[in-house]
């Protein structure tokens, strides 16, 4: 059913920053050769996503599930010349055609792949991260900002994405619904940690920008 949202949600990015052309390419290769292709966070979510990252002007990004790529492009965007990202998924399958758009994009040299799980890969990468971006298996959300938290700079911004998970947050649990129970949870522990500001900005199925203070 397409709701006033959906309608407010069209407009806004009509008048938001044109989809640049490499991502466009890359949706339309998405949506050809994935099952998913609404995974991809799409030109509204992307233009903000390059639009956060350009603020935070970050020298080290961190993202956890790296789907196609869309979104690791836009977040580099805002990156700092010499500055790097580190992005992480299990889907081995995906690698070569994240690859191929990472290496047509002007930030090739600065974006390295990783391939297994992300819990036992982030603490083994020795940075200090201005940017980190959740947006891998649901379950997982609270250790990813456990593990992360500490390892953020002053100020540095943590963005969680599906944090609405298509209305379900606002629905009755369902008793064998686990996604939808973790982020419940986690949305309230991400509010209540004194460690960050939060905000939750109702954005496609929920974007939670946090701020390390």
């Amino acid at each position: 059913m397409h709701t006033l949202f959906e309608e407010f949600e069209d407009y806004a990015a009509r008048h938001s920053a044109d989809e640049p052309e490499l991502l466009q390419e890359l949706d339309r290769e998405t949506y050809q050769k994935t099952l998913q292709p609404r995974m991809i966070s799409g030109h509204f979510q992307g233009r903000v996503l390059s639009m956060i990252s350009k603020l935070a002007n970050p020298k080290h990004i961190l993202e956890i599930g790296t789907f196609t790529g869309y979104a690791t492009l836009c977040l580099a965007e805002g990156l700092q010349a010499g500055g790097s990202i580190d992005t992480l998924d299990n889907n081995e399958e995906l690698f070569s055609l994240q690859k191929k758009y990472f290496d047509k994009s002007q930030w090739a040299g600065q974006i390295t792949q990783h391939l297994g799980n992300a819990l036992d890969i982030i603490p083994t990468l020795d940075k200090k991260f201005d940017l980190v971006f959740i947006d891998a298996d649901k379950p997982n959300y609270p250790n990813y900002w456990n593990v992360v938290v500490p390892m953020m700079n002053k100020g540095g911004i943590i963005l969680s994405d599906n944090v609405l998970w298509s209305g379900k947050v606002l629905e009755p649990l369902k008793p064998n619904d686990k996604s939808t129970r973790i982020l419940l949870e986690y949305n309230k522990m991400v509010k209540e940690d004194v460690r960050t500001e939060t905000v939750l900005l109702p954005i496609r199925d929920g974007l939670t920008v946090s701020r390390v203070v």
